[in-house]
């Protein structure tokens, strides 16, 4: 039997597949058993290490709140500074004009091909050189500053690739009807390719969340990763317990925003169901005419 998407399994290819499942589920449980043997054996998963996670709120209101707090501020800024400034270079290397096109193409590929950590180092440099941001700012201003900079660029190519995925007939349609390219842009092309967008989009903020822990890496910025160095110090050297609970905190801010984008990208697509109506020639005119263009006639 075949299904439209592949051919079914035969008799012993369904016996290959369940050995290999037992065999990949053997050689899981041995490395799961290794790694905590060597927990054991080293001392890392004595309750005295993990104790200040699971018997009081020391650890988390004087190490881990702050230090997320400050996560979730550079994460934050960066994400609404370069959401729109990546859709307008995305929409910008689009344009008719090469005095516009070629210059935006030119910053995207500068910005896309430098280390986010070069750049925060960099905006480091230049808030200390040039401005009168005080010391203590300096670090977060820096990390955003290179996170915007870095996924600004990576998002004009997302925005760009996904309006190009669309069929060319969307706009020649609109433009068939009268409409200008702002308006096929505006109100044709980015409604569609938004919901095809989402998942590249969220990858990215993804990415940013992720990305602030160079900034207490290196410039010395509070964030969450570099408490849990602070807070091991701190406890006895539970190095082990501090980074395994900050790591979990971090997979769950990532999947509550990728759940979050899930969510909303199942509703987008569900809103943007055809009822299947067929317009009139009327229907037609009467829609170019209220986008402005003096088509209805």
């Amino acid at each position: 039997m075949s299904s439209l998407l592949y051919d079914a399994q035969g008799p012993r290819a369904k016996r290959r597949n369940i050995l290999y499942t037992a065999g990949f589920l053997v050689v899981l449980a041995a490395v799961l058993w290794w790694v905590y043997k060597a927990l054991d054996d080293k001392g890392q998963l004595e309750w005295a290490l993990w104790k200040p996670f699971f018997s009081g709120t020391e650890a988390y209101s004087t190490y881990i709140w702050p230090g997320l707090q400050n996560t979730l501020k550079a994460a934050a800024l960066s994400m609404v500074i370069a959401l729109p400034l990546g859709a307008v270079l995305g929409i910008a290397r689009l344009s008719d004009h090469a005095w516009v096109r070629v210059p935006v193409a030119m910053v995207v590929e500068f910005f896309r091909a430098i280390p986010v950590l070069v750049l925060m180092i960099f905006g480091l440099a230049l808030f200390a050189e040039y401005t009168d941001v005080s010391s203590d700012d300096r670090p977060l201003y820096a990390v955003v500053t290179g996170l915007v900079l870095y996924n600004a660029s990576v998002l004009a190519e997302i925005v760009r690739a996904g309006i190009l995925a669309l069929p060319k007939g969307q706009s020649e349609a609109a433009m068939a009807i009268g409409l200008r390219k702002n308006q096929v842009m505006r109100l044709i092309l980015l409604p569609q390719s938004v919901t095809a967008m989402l998942p590249a989009i969220v990858s990215q903020l993804v990415v940013i969340v992720k990305d602030t822990a160079l900034g207490g890496a290196v410039l010395t910025f509070p964030e969450l990763l570099a408490s849990a160095n602070t807070m091991s110090g701190y406890y006895g050297a539970n190095t082990i317990a501090s980074f395994t609970i900050v790591a979990v905190i971090f997979v769950l801010i990532n999947f509550s925003l990728t759940s979050f984008a899930s969510w909303l990208e199942g509703r987008l697509r569900r809103g943007k169901k055809s009822t299947g109506a067929v317009l009139g020639v009327q229907d037609t005119a009467d829609i170019a005419g209220a986008a402005g263009t003096g088509a209805a006639t």
